[in-house]
């Protein structure tokens, strides 16, 4: 299989008629059996810290809160609901390299399949100590689970996205619940399994370290778009002026319902949709993706913001 990429660019958009729900998890409930957790950072405590969901009973009673609960309220996940994410932390080592790993059931997925989960830091302190997250994925058949340690991926060498891939401080792993997504390419149109993974991986990591804190995620989903039958449209958007310094135009001769913007790392990005024209004023300079839902479906084409 060749290695899932952040986004499919297409030539000609083809409208599907909706999306079906390939697979979700919100965390609610504690990890089952079909969940995998191992610790392969190095110098774990002897009781090794692994992925957990959230147990908070307390409010907390500081300004600097957990995940958001503020002065009286236990932390609620993406969705809402009182602890229903799942959370790890700088004790997964004593001192050294952070490798964490949470690995999903099998997940049945094909080209073209979007993969979606929220996540942010844990504290709403103004003191950052830098946080990364990789999703990886691996056939199912021959999943092999990290054993031996910092530097082992198994069989899970597909990168389908990374939060924060530079460790970078100033928040730049975000302190609210924020999207982040990529396209599903490269393992044909038939659905064959594969296992999802997160990998909270931090260096110069710890209690002592300079790196690590907390973090959170919520609500994975994989979703599919879905035919009509005998409805596969080869209707063509205009988006440009590409690349475009203010504003984004669409033209088309469908009516635009909602869009979405990414960045290359996969974060969703403020853009807002003013009639058929998107104000991306806002926005770095650099390359993006624009998600586009209409009243016959979504479509997504990459631009660039100068």
């Amino acid at each position: 299989m060749r290695k899932i990429l952040l986004c499919a660019f297409l030539a000609a958009f083809s409208f599907a008629s909706a999306q079906t729900t390939v697979y979700s998890y919100g965390f609610d409930t504690d990890f089952g059996t079909d969940w995998t957790r191992t610790n392969q950072s190095t110098a774990p405590p002897a009781t090794p810290t692994l992925w957990s969901k959230a147990t908070y009973t307390t409010a907390s009673t500081v300004t600097n809160s957990i995940f958001g609960s503020g002065i009286g309220g236990v932390p609620s996940g993406q969705a809402g609901g009182q602890n229903s994410f799942a959370l790890v932390n700088y004790t997964s080592t004593n001192t050294g390299t952070i490798s964490n790993w949470l690995i999903s059931p099998t997940v049945n997925v094909q080209d073209g399949d979007v993969v979606t989960f929220y996540t942010r830091k844990g504290t709403d302190g103004t003191v950052d100590y830098a946080d990364r997250l990789e999703v990886r994925y691996s056939s199912a058949a021959t999943t092999v689970v990290p054993s031996t340690g910092p530097t082992d991926v198994g069989s899970f060498t597909n990168l389908g996205v990374t939060v924060n891939p530079n460790q970078l401080t100033g928040f730049v792993y975000p302190q609210t619940w924020t999207q982040y997504t990529f396209n599903i390419t490269g393992v044909g149109s038939t659905p064959v399994p594969v296992k999802f993974a997160f990998r909270y991986f931090v260096t110069s990591a710890g209690p002592t370290g300079t790196n690590s804190d907390i973090i959170g995620i919520d609500s994975f989903q994989v979703t599919r778009s879905t035919m009509a039958t005998g409805e596969v449209s080869r209707n063509k958007l205009s988006v440009y002026p590409n690349p475009a310094t203010d504003f984004l135009k669409i033209d088309g001769a469908y009516k635009l319902q909602s869009v979405a913007v990414y960045d290359m790392s996969g974060r969703k990005v403020p853009a807002t949709l003013d009639g058929d024209a998107v104000d991306v004023r806002g926005l770095a300079d650099g390359t993006y993706l624009i998600d586009i839902e209409t009243d016959n479906g979504k479509v997504s084409q990459k631009f660039i913001k100068k």
